[in-house]
């Protein structure tokens, strides 16, 4: 297959799969095993792509909270989104400096994946019929930070997936836990690319970086991405997430049988 289709793939896979609880990099690690693996800046690169369409989409909330910080509820939305990304930072430098990377295996996605999936059945089943909030306290901001150093330390858990369901474990409803979950996705997916690229730019590596590849996973990314925030910030207003709950566990299982025959 021609790289740049694999670009395309990959970007496409991205998209679809970063903002809902299914896990982008849990998808990624599993194509790369069967159409070969890409640069680290690659993988990185076209999360902050798709955190990008967010913008467009967020685009009075997120001007509302710069602008019209004179008004408390929108200077208290952006501190706690403050915290929440702080939150993550910090800890994601812990864990740089103990050296914790990442899985390169079926195996580990796989399972993280099913117990995942589990996690959304049985959320979704304390929460049903219970009282819920809209309002983002400072417990669920934390909760949001500490819920994204999950999602980096177990490819599989997904990072949207993780945080909705810790924030509506303290009683946040889903719209609200899903919309909080995006705009935090946006400056943690641009640190994270920005911090490839800065590695990148001193390893002296720029001029290996096969760009027209990387432009058009970038661009499928947005794209796919932009569709699939659109149509799931409609489908939580009157659904659960018992779906990807069950597609999490078919996926974990047929990885599990994969991993076990050595595919």
């Amino acid at each position: 297959m021609h790289p740049w289709s694999i670009a395309i793939i990959l970007g496409l896979i991205e998209g679809l799969t970063e903002f809902i609880p299914v896990s982008s990099t849990g998808h990624l690690l599993i194509a790369e095993h069967w159409l070969g693996e890409q640069s680290q800046l690659f993988n990185v690169i076209i999360q902050p792509a798709a955190a990008l369409a967010l913008i467009p989409i967020f685009w009075t909330k997120i001007t509302r909270m710069i602008f019209g910080m004179d008004a408390p509820e929108h200077r208290d939305m952006l501190m706690k989104l403050a915290v929440a990304f702080g939150i993550t930072v910090v800890g994601g430098l812990i864990m740089k400096k103990l050296d914790v990377t990442l899985p390169k295996t079926i195996t580990p996605v796989a399972w993280a994946t099913l117990i995942g999936g589990l996690v959304i059945i049985a959320v979704e089943a304390l929460r049903r019929g219970e009282r819920t909030t809209s309002s983002i306290t400072w417990p669920i901001a934390v909760i949001f930070g500490v819920a994204q150093l999950v999602a980096i330390a177990f490819p599989g858990a997904s990072r949207s997936g993780t945080t909705i369901m810790l924030a509506m474990l303290l009683g946040l409803a889903r719209p609200a836990a899903t919309e909080f979950s995006f705009l935090l996705g946006i400056p943690t997916l641009f640190a994270a690319g920005a911090k490839e690229m800065l590695d990148v730019v001193k390893d002296g590596q720029l001029g290996s970086v096969d760009w027209m590849q990387l432009g058009l996973g970038a661009l499928a990314a947005f794209v796919s991405a932009f569709v699939v925030v659109k149509w799931l910030i409609r489908f939580v207003q009157t659904h659960n997430f018992n779906g990807f709950a069950i597609y999490r566990l078919v996926l974990g299982a047929g990885l599990l049988l994969f991993a076990a025959k050595g595919i």
